[in-house]
């Protein structure tokens, strides 16, 4: 199997992961809640796992990404790193979760917290850039994709903390996450060439 091979397979086991958990732990909701929340509490290791796991099948992606496009792969890995460091800081209690957190934000972040924003940060910008850096080095349709997905996952940020933030964030990322298997997929093939 190639290493790339584990970028087709990272994003869809950190939706079904992430998902479960949202339809299934008491007081998580999709509209209020980000998967970064899922951490929290006596189930928290199952997500702190989703991230760390998933964030090393980026960063092995990247690597044999590397033979193919430099920055893309760079990019990917600054993802899959920032997965990493997301699950190893942990985000806040808030909003209601877990049982017994404020209803609100935190009133500061811990230094934990903060870190776990950064964490988030970077991946979203390892994201971001690696779609616009495959629009770029893919042709056809999929070069229209990733640009698309680029924009697309811009967006929620400036909705974040609004009502409908997190929902839309929720759809954005996955069809994200959709995108960067599908890139995957075809980098993993043979016949690429860049």
């Amino acid at each position: 199997m190639s290493r790339i091979a584990c970028g087709v397979v990272a994003g869809p086991l950190y939706l079904v992961v992430g998902y479960a958990q949202a339809f299934t732990r008491e007081g998580f909701d999709l509209s209020r809640h980000p998967f970064s929340m899922l951490s929290l509490g006596s189930l928290g290791w199952i997500q702190i796992a989703n991230f760390i796991v998933c964030g090393a099948l980026f960063l092995v992606a990247a690597t044999g990404m590397a033979r193919r496009t430099r920055w893309g792969a760079r990019l990917i890995g600054l993802m899959g790193a920032g997965m990493v460091l997301g699950g190893v800081f942990v985000a806040d209690p808030a909003m209601g979760f877990p049982a017994g957190a404020p209803d609100g934000p935190p009133a500061a972040l811990s230094w934990h917290g903060a870190l776990h924003a950064v964490a988030f940060g970077l991946a979203m910008i390892g994201w971001i850039g690696a779609c616009f850096v495959f629009a770029r080095t893919l042709g056809g349709w999929l070069a229209v994709m990733s640009g698309l997905t680029g924009v697309l996952l811009m967006v929620p940020m400036a909705f974040l903390g609004t009502p409908g933030g997190t929902v839309l964030l929720y759809v954005v990322a996955t069809i994200g996450w959709v995108w960067t298997s599908v890139v995957s997929l075809k980098l993993s093939r043979p016949a690429f060439s860049s």
